[in-house]
């Protein structure tokens, strides 16, 4: 079942909101959809990294480049 979400926003936001939406060839709805997606899943990630970053740290990885270092 599809539930409604009302949002405000100022005009500036609307206008790239429809822009997008036109030059993507997507609703408008959709467009934020995904957007809203994508920053939940982004948060999600950092927070997950912050979480095992102490462990990480703790086997001698500190930077993705360590990390890469070693699965190649």
């Amino acid at each position: 079942m599809r539930e409604i979400l009302t949002i405000s926003v100022d005009k500036a936001l609307k206008t790239k909101v429809e822009r997008a939406a036109k030059r993507l060839k997507v609703s408008k709805s959709e467009l934020v959809k995904k957007a809203i997606e994508k920053y939940i899943v982004k948060e999600e990630l950092q927070d997950i990294r912050a979480l095992l970053m102490p462990y990480a740290e703790k086997a001698g990885y500190f930077t993705d480049e360590d990390v890469f270092k070693d699965i190649s």
